[in-house]
């Protein structure tokens, strides 16, 4: 059921039939991955259309390598850091890259049954985790970013407010900003179950001379 389609003849004579198979299976499997990416992440255009036609691309490496999975493998990690070179890709993107690139190894050395079956695999399992709430961030999690003066100890300055409204805090990050005249604080918190973003915010302005601050949710990579 999983032979290769290659399998009954030499690699480097492989049918034009066989790899119009391959070539039509990759493409019709790419845009499957491309419309899934774009049905459970953030997506652009042009990034759709490189999961589209990824898997052949793929598969035509490995039929011009001959099979050879460590070349194949060599060559396409390279081609695949190309896309992050500029501009870091998020985890979903690595993925759904990743995922169109093992379809077309898998197409390219003949192997239809088993790409089709990894596909739906992988496929039902991005909509069932996009679409149900296994993995979903606590709401109560947030970001909390405060600016004080240079000249202010902030060292368990708003330690009161943060027992009234927080189940828990720490700090993530201390910098300088506006040229070292000010210092900004990053907290990672959570809140209680009775939220009120505007007290909270209120008394903090207080206390930091109603400099900026800043909630927002926690980043989320994935963008599951």
């Amino acid at each position: 059921m999983l032979k290769s389609i290659f399998q009954e003849s030499a690699s480097s004579n492989i049918s034009f039939t066989s790899i119009l198979i391959c070539s039509l299976v990759s493409l019709l499997l790419g845009l499957a991955i491309s419309y899934t990416h774009k049905k459970t992440s953030r997506y652009s255009k042009n990034f759709l259309i490189t999961l589209a036609i990824l898997p052949v691309l793929v598969q035509s490496v490995m039929i011009m390598v001959n099979g050879n999975l460590g070349t194949s493998v060599a060559i396409l990690g390279a081609f695949g850091l190309v896309r992050f070179r500029s501009m870091p890709g998020t985890s979903k993107e690595i993925l759904s890259v990743f995922f169109a690139m093992t379809i077309g190894l898998a197409t390219g050395i003949g192997h239809i049954v088993f790409a089709i079956i990894i596909a739906i695999i992988v496929i039902l399992a991005m909509i069932i985790f996009a679409k149900t709430r296994i993995f979903n961030q606590d709401e109560s999690e947030r970001i909390l970013k405060i600016t004080v003066p240079d000249n202010m100890d902030y060292n368990n300055m708003f330690d009161e407010i943060f027992k009234k409204y927080l189940k828990s805090y720490k700090v993530g990050n201390i910098k300088t900003v506006n040229m070292g005249s000010l210092f900004e604080i990053t907290y990672e918190i959570k809140f209680n179950e009775e939220l009120n973003d505007k007290d909270f915010i209120d008394e903090l302005r207080i206390k930091n001379g109603n400099l900026k601050i800043s909630l927002s949710q926690k980043l989320d990579e994935s963008e599951f």
